[in-house]
């Protein structure tokens, strides 16, 4: 797999990825009850944007950097973690899920992260030292389905791959249906890549069909008419997202379209359950 994140840390994609798991930790953090924190594709967990790979892409600049300068407060918590993880004004790390997830872990929380390929995992190590994670180095669908129902009452998967193989969205939607067998009333994340609508379309009919009440949806569309072959946006699949973070959800993603919308166009970006 030639997949690297460090190409494509900071994105518009990280920007809405990352506000949304900071809400929905925050929201789950409400009760006071311990939560397990899993992350089955952790990736390298810190990333340098001064780095060759960063800047021969330099999709910083339309995501991360973007978003620091934008006045909205619903943002603050998003740009807050970002910058935990630098010193001055202009950043030059980012930090991916595991290090954001762990500047919220409270000491009743339990971080757990996974990192398949020994390069990056050995990266995500030094990443996480000084943090209570525990990193494995495992295939993150079987660990996904290993570590459901979590120890404590409450958790969240998220599931975080990178799309290359082709039966990715496969091997989600057959596991997806059988961590919700075990953990009914478990949290899982699904991030997503949006290039074709109607491919697209096909795969969300799929997990329609799982039966899952509680199964959202959100879509950020970058442009605003399909650009053929490109990559045109992200989503993430929330499933049993807390009352807390769905209505707090719309002032929030309108403010991440206003920051992250490409000169000339105003995309879009929606939040829909897919069993209504």
């Amino acid at each position: 797999m030639n997949y690297r994140h460090s190409f494509h840390a900071g994105n518009s994609a990280d920007v809405v990825k990352h506000s949304l798991l900071i809400a929905l930790v925050r929201a789950l953090q409400l009760k006071e009850g311990a939560l397990t924190l899993i992350d089955a594709h952790s990736g390298c967990g810190l990333y340098d944007l001064d780095g060759d790979q960063a800047q021969r892409t330099g999709e910083a600049a339309q995501g991360v950097l973007r978003t620091l300068t934008d006045p909205n407060p619903l943002l603050n918590d998003y740009r807050a973690a970002v910058q935990a993880v630098n010193v001055g004004a202009e950043p030059h790390l980012y930090p991916g899920s595991p290090r954001i997830l762990a500047q919220f872990l409270r000491p009743q929380d339990v971080l757990i992260l996974n990192e398949k390929h020994p390069e990056d995992a050995n990266a995500l190590r030094g990443a996480m030292r000084g943090t209570p994670a525990a990193v494995h180095e495992r295939d993150a669908y079987e660990l996904w389905l290993a570590m459901v129902p979590t120890r404590t009452g409450r958790g969240v998967v998220v599931v975080d791959p990178p799309y290359e193989q082709t039966d990715e969205r496969e091997r989600i939607t057959v596991t997806l249906a059988a961590a919700y067998r075990k953990w009914a009333h478990g949290v899982t994340v699904i991030w997503y890549p949006l290039k074709d609508r109607a491919a697209h379309g096909r795969w969300k009919e799929q997990l329609r069909a799982l039966g899952i009440p509680k199964f959202m949806s959100v879509e950020h569309w970058l442009y605003d008419h399909i650009q053929p072959g490109l990559y045109n946006g992200a989503g993430l699949f929330i499933v049993n997202p807390p009352y807390a973070f769905t209505q707090a959800l719309p002032p929030l993603l309108e403010a991440l379209r206003a920051a992250l919308a490409p000169e000339g166009h105003s995309g879009e970006i929606t939040a829909d359950w897919l069993n209504d």
